[in-house]
C-alpha cells in the first residue's frame, strides 16, 4: 500500500503544475479538464468560467506521484496540518530546491545543519504549500 497526496488549489492548479515542472521537474503524467469530463456536475458545483480548469492532474516527480485538482475553484486553497517531505542526495541539491521552492513563499525554518541531517529546512511555496526538505543520511 502507498499513500499518494492530492492537493487542491481551488483554481491556480495549472499554475501550480508550471511551477513544479519548472522547479522539481515534475512530470504530468495525466490531466483532464472539467469541460473534458464525460458528464456535467450537478448545478451550482462550479462557479462560472471554471470549465477549463484542472478536474485532475497526476504528477511523477521523482518516484512519487502527486495528484492535484483546482477543487472547487473558489481561490481559497488552504494547505495546512501537513507537509510535503523532500529527501535529497546532496547539500547542494538540498540549496537549489529549498530557494526554489521559496520562491514567493515564506521559510518556515531555515535550510541548515541540524543533529539529524546535513541540511533540514522547511518552506512554504507560493501556494501554501509546506516541504521539508532533508539531506538523506
Amino acid at each position: 500500500m502507498k499513500i499518494e497526496p492530492y492537493l487542491l488549489f481551488e483554481g491556480r492548479c495549472e499554475e501550480a503544475i508550471e511551477f513544479y515542472k519548472s522547479t522539481l521537474g515534475a512530470e504530468v503524467t495525466m490531466l483532464m479538464r472539467f469541460k473534458d469530463r464525460p458528464e456535467a456536475h450537478p448545478p451550482g458545483m462550479l462557479p462560472p468560467g471554471a470549465e477549463s480548469k484542472v478536474m485532475h492532474a497526476s504528477l511523477r516527480i521523482g518516484d512519487s506521484t502527486v495528484m492535484a485538482s483546482d477543487g472547487q475553484c473558489l481561490g481559497r486553497p488552504n494547505f495546512q496540518g501537513f507537509a510535503l517531505s523532500l529527501p535529497v542526495s546532496n547539500d547542494a541539491e538540498a540549496e537549489r530546491l529549498f530557494a526554489a521552492l521559496g520562491d514567493g513563499g515564506k521559510v518556515c525554518m531555515p535550510l541548515a545543519k541540524t543533529f539529524f541531517s546535513s541540511r533540514f529546512g522547511m518552506v512554504a511555496d507560493r501556494f501554501g504549500v509546506s516541504w521539508m526538505i532533508i539531506v538523506a543520511q
